[in-house]
């Protein structure tokens, strides 16, 4: 007879509880902490912070008969065939709930920002190109099918999206973050968490809160923002995705904000995400978060004192492996420092979960379905089953293609090069031309954990700009020349592009330029492939504790451009990177520029497409590109002082500002009406705008609707993005584009506690293709009347738009 745990016609809330009154002390700390199998033997270099530092050698064995509450990276360790990496999972669940009187498994977590973070596994487009697309739907589309590989193979949680907001691009995880601005950055990241949930995955959300905002741009750097920017620009996102999205789980932040670590701050994870949002699921440390409470911030003298800290503010598990939730907390419990009510209220979260995931369930097997079914029914539509459990299907290779198609940006064009011609001869010049490592985030295998693995393949098909230009253009005489070294760190012994550029040791700087110049001056233009190379902790130009001093082309390549530009061949600049780069000193030098965001997988067909006219660009910049290096950290939404003024000699205004792309083809934007003139502080009003497409060929605008308050009680931003729409038109088409606008919309943080207010006074919505005062095609009067009024959580925050 099933025990009262098991029983699924009860609810999760009161099986978790039957099963918590029967607990030991023990038995309920393991269901609070991780472990990390496989982590003790690698001897390579850190993929966490101070990973060896402070990794200890982990006793299962004796763990087993209390229980484990989670697998940290089962796949993502090491480099494992994907069938044979679920049969190992499947057997280590066997043995973790046999080990324990209860039969609770663990809850396996992966990393999965580019997909499912296994090897073999679809890389698709890292999260800054999302944010180029402005396309929720498919981004949502693309997390749906993530969720499905990794159910598939027997993982619960992933440990995305990050919804942090980029605040200073020299910061090395900005190629995580999906923008610089947080309704961008908090709808698509919202779609993303909706995909995986769907697909049953908890969708860990991170980085609870502030982490983008260090200063200098450094990671794990103090935070000095105030409560109105916080509430204003670095909690929307989470606040979105918690509401709307679904999420499940939170991930705290390694930073702490005025002097409070984000995992001691029990402000932000108990009061404002449960409390106040309503948040139910469970918070999880980043890694070794707790004890840097202890190492780190010094605000705990002990590992006891560190996970008293933690779990009094709300943190749950502690990953990814056990060192202060165990016995430290144990004693500290015992010894009447900790209120044992505490562990029993994150173990009721803890269980409750595994029961909503089926754990609990009588018949719960530890087969997950790619090797209980066949390979054409496991999982949604585009993933596959055994055998052979293909994580790298037509159908996920098909959407990251797609999304990495609308994410590319065309930033400048000349008119006259591109598309580029079909009989062309083209010199594809640059240390990244020829390099599957250009297109790839650091939080992708091949470039996380792959790179100590020289001797093992990609495990996956990542065609090379270079070498898709020539299958794109197969009438054109395509060459190549490197031209420079590669970014990053000279020498890294595990990166396979240092082995690939290794032909090339034995040439000078100044040799390898002069061959770039001829091969330049022998062709009708000059494609030059430029950007970064992602790494972790200094192992790259871009990606985790990759910071940046500032915001010049890595290495030599600003060198290279120079060359290319004085050869008068016409130069397209391609820049594959995890952050803008300043490009002012070249902005009249050349005949069109082209920026794609690490594009995954098949970035390189993608850009191509672009380049050749296949794909017409629909991407807008998700963050500004700056003129020169300067003047950072700067974004677009700016009160008025933030912007260019006589008092100062530094001028921050972009070359590219957030939200800017060409296409190649005309839209003409009809003015616009609105339903009312004046709406009521709780009403709302439609915008409708009519688009055509006057050019000769099929494309896609991106209408963006930006809110701008004359005068507020506070500096509020000039301008800022409140709704967006993605507009596909063939040649001649029209289509009606409508804004659900409500006054909700208008709401700011007026009081230091982060209270949002709605006030009459004049409004003016501006329908504009960028959010430069240039990007401007029309503007809306709108008057706001009534009183004053307080809104919370409940407020509208999405503008819904529909095409028509």
């Amino acid at each position: 007879m099933p025990q009262p745990w098991q029983d699924t016609s009860l609810s999760a809330e009161d099986r978790a509880a039957a099963l918590l009154s029967s607990m030991t002390l023990e038995e309920k700390l393991a269901q609070l902490v991780g472990v990390w199998p496989g982590s003790e033997a690698e001897e390579g270099e850190d993929v966490a912070p101070l990973q060896h530092e402070v990794s200890e050698t982990v006793d299962l064995d004796g763990l087993l008969p209390h229980g484990v509450g989670q697998l940290t990276r089962p796949f993502g360790t090491a480099p494992v065939e994907p069938a044979e990496g679920a049969a190992a999972l499947a057997r280590l669940q066997t043995r973790i709930a046999a080990g324990n009187r209860f039969g609770i498994p663990a809850l396996a977590h992966e990393e999965c920002l580019t997909g499912f973070f296994a090897w073999r596994a679809t890389v698709f487009p890292t999260p800054l190109a999302w944010g180029a697309s402005f396309d929720p739907a498919l981004v949502g589309r693309a997390a749906e099918l993530i969720g499905g590989s990794l159910r598939s193979a027997g993982i619960h949680q992933g440990l995305a999206p990050v919804l942090d907001v980029v605040r200073d691009a020299r910061w090395g995880r900005t190629e995580e973050s999906i923008g610089e601005d947080p309704y961008l950055v908090a709808t698509i990241g919202t779609a993303y968490v909706h995909g995986l949930e769907s697909a049953g995955i908890v969708a860990t959300l991170k980085h609870f809160a502030g982490y983008s905002a260090s200063r200098g741009g450094r990671n794990h750097a103090p935070v000095s923002i105030g409560p109105r920017e916080l509430a204003d620009v670095i909690l929307p996102p989470f606040e979105l995705a918690v509401r709307d999205g679904g999420a499940r789980s939170v991930m705290h932040s390694y930073n702490d904000i005025d002097g409070v670590p984000s995992a001691a701050n029990p402000w932000l994870l108990t009061e404002l995400l449960r409390d106040t949002w309503g948040f139910t699921g469970t918070v999880v440390a980043d890694y070794f978060g707790v004890s840097f409470l202890e190492l780190a911030h010094r605000v705990a003298a002990t590992r006891g004192d560190a996970a008293g800290l933690a779990l009094s503010a709300g943190v749950d598990v502690e990953l990814p492996a056990v060192r202060c939730f165990g016995t430290p907390l144990r004693d500290a419990v015992r010894a009447g420092e900790v209120d044992e009510a505490l562990v029993d209220r994150a173990a009721l979260r803890v269980l409750r979960q595994k029961c909503e995931l089926g754990l609990l369930d009588a018949d719960w097997s530890p087969t997950p379905s790619a090797l209980a079914e066949p390979a054409e029914s496991a999982g949604p539509a585009g993933t596959a089953g055994a055998p052979g459990l293909d994580l790298d299907p037509p159908g996920m290779r098909a959407v990251a293609r797609e999304l990495a198609e609308e994410s590319v940006v065309l930033l400048a064009d000349d008119g006259d090069m591109l598309p580029l011609a079909p009989d062309a001869r083209i010199a594809v010049v640059g240390p990244l031309a020829d390099d599957p490592a250009a297109m790839l985030g650091c939080y992708t295998f091949p470039r996380h954990v792959g790179v100590e693995h020289p001797e093992l393949p990609l495990g996956i098909d990542v065609p090379t700009l270079f070498a898709a230009l020539r299958a794109e253009l197969p009438g054109a005489r395509v060459t190549h020349a490197e031209g420079c070294a590669a970014p990053g760190p000279a020498g890294f012994a595990g990166d396979p592009g240092a082995v690939a550029s290794a032909g090339a040791a034995a040439l000078t700087a100044e040799s390898r330029l002069a061959q770039a110049a001829r091969t330049a001056a022998d062709a009708d233009v000059c494609v030059a492939v430029l950007g970064d190379r992602s790494g972790l902790f200094g192992r790259g130009t871009s990606g985790e504790g990759c910071d940046a001093a500032d915001l010049e082309l890595p290495g030599d390549q600003g060198a290279l451009l120079d060359t290319l530009v004085a050869t008068g061949t016409p130069v397209v600049l391609v820049l594959f990177t995890g952050r803008p780069y300043a490009l002012g000193r070249w902005s009249r030098l050349l005949a069109a520029a082209v920026q794609a965001f690490f594009p995954g997988e098949e970035g390189g067909p993608a850009v191509a497409g672009v380049l050749s006219g296949r794909v017409n660009p629909s991407g807008r910049l998700p963050v500004s590109v700056p003129y020169a290096s300067g003047g950072q950290p700067w974004t677009y939404a700016q009160p008025p002082l933030g912007l260019r003024g006589d008092a100062s000699s530094i001028d921050p205004t972009p070359l590219f500002p957030f939200g800017h792309g060409l296409s190649y083809t005309s839209f003409a934007w009809e003015r616009p009406e609105a339903d009312a003139a004046e709406v009521p502080t709780d009403g709302e009003t439609t915008v409708r705008l009519t688009v055509r497409n006057t050019g000769d060929r099929a494309g896609t605008e991106v209408v963006q609707l930006y809110l701008h308050d004359p005068v507020a009680r506070i500096a509020r931003p000039v301008s800022r993005l409140i709704g967006y729409a993605r507009v596909p038109l063939r040649p001649g088409e029209t289509a009606e584009v409508h804004f659900a606008f409500h006054a909700d919309l208008a709401s700011y943080p007026l009081r230091a506690d982060g209270t949002r207010v709605v006030e009459p006074g004049a409004l003016e919505l501006r329908l504009a293709s960028s959010s430069a005062d240039s990007g401007v095609r029309h503007t809306v009067p709108l008057t706001l009347t009534g009183p004053e009024r307080t809104v919370d959580h409940r407020r509208r925050m999405v503008c819904e738009a529909r095409v028509k």
